[in-house]
């Protein structure tokens, strides 16, 4: 058994479909390519990892928006490497970074999940989603429903973003395509009212599954805790203990923009999963890496593409795998 199939027996979600992979392999590209062009810069004319080398490579992984934090532990992982083999050559980076990437996610997260299911003994189970404006928060919530939606499940969805027409006709639309109904008042209404409207409804008919929109603009954090606070008690008032989920979706083409919001959000509400969107459009995918490590919230779902399918459960190390051009890939 290689290095990564014991990493990913510690993991309980089920391996990607091949399709899955073509897709996060094509999502990744521009990531992919920029940083593997950078990396061969960095190394050439040298034969073995050392200062120069560590140096260029951190800046790489900065610049890749992997996070300073997280970069720093990467390149502590590889100097201590060095000093154990005693002669590390430039030929073997790929795939030393690759596995001490992959060792890293694997130390500090919990187990991958299949972010498709809902747990039998919570129904509806209760999904309030955050985000700022034009991340793809609403398009996340389309392409969650129509997922749960192709395995037989009930879906209703709240459209709690009242602030803005645009977000409540998107979601309707949404609703519509898929076939999940839709429990909108309007703009300029209640939020929290919204809110248990839509789990109240989700009870009544049934449902499996409740997904609850919310505002996205990016007021202080006083006014933004208030909100979702106020959004979790109302529903409480139907359900005990709901939400269930608190799904942050960010935007990754923004870079380290994505990781303060990530701040922002996580100190406002008790985030409890993460959905990175837009990676295909971008050479920030390194984003991923930094989030998954600085936060120690599950990174569940990434999106690659426009098309449902290409919002996807996300595996640390298929993503790693990905990421580095293939688990079999060893050299720049």
């Amino acid at each position: 058994m290689g290095f990564f199939d014991k990493l990913k027996d510690k993991f309980s979600g089920k391996p990607i479909t091949e399709e899955d992979k073509e897709n996060l392999d094509k999502g990744l590209e521009k990531t992919r390519g920029d940083f593997f062009s950078k990396l061969s810069k960095a190394v050439a004319g040298k034969s073995k990892v050392d200062d120069e080398v560590l140096d260029n490579l951190e800046e790489i992984l900065v610049t890749s928006d992997v996070g300073v934090d997280t970069t720093l532990k990467i390149i502590e992982r590889i100097e201590a490497r060095a000093e154990r083999d005693k002669y590390v050559t430039t030929a073997d980076l790929n795939r030393i970074l690759h596995e001490e990437i992959a060792g890293l996610l694997a130390e500090n997260q919990s187990d991958d999940v299949n972010g498709f299911t809902v747990p039998e003994d919570k129904k509806p189970y209760v999904i309030l989603v955050v985000g700022v404006n034009g991340v793809g928060k609403t398009t996340t919530i389309g392409k969650l429903a129509a997922k749960y939606i192709a395995q037989n499940k009930k879906v209703v969805l709240g459209a709690a973003d009242t602030f803005r027409a645009a977000a409540v006709d998107q979601l309707k639309m949404w609703g519509e395509r898929v076939g999940a109904e839709v429990v909108s008042k309007g703009m300029n209404t209640d939020p929290s009212s919204v809110a248990f409207d839509a789990v109240k409804v989700g009870i009544d008919s049934g449902a499996d599954v409740v997904i609850v929109d919310t505002a996205g603009r990016l007021h202080n954090k006083v006014n933004l805790m208030n909100e979702l606070s106020k959004i979790r008690r109302v529903m409480e008032k139907v359900i005990d203990g709901v939400p269930h989920e608190v799904l942050l979706v960010l935007d990754g083409s923004t870079g380290q923009n994505a990781v303060e919001q990530a701040r922002h959000f996580t100190k406002a509400t008790d985030v409890t999963a993460i959905a990175v969107t837009k990676l295909d459009g971008t050479a920030k995918g390194g984003v991923v890496i930094g989030i998954s490590d600085e936060f120690k919230i599950p990174v569940k779902y990434i999106g690659v593409g426009e098309s449902v399918d290409h919002l996807q459960a996300f595996n640390k190390m298929e993503f790693v795998e990905s990421l580095f051009g293939g688990k079999d890939a060893t050299n720049i």
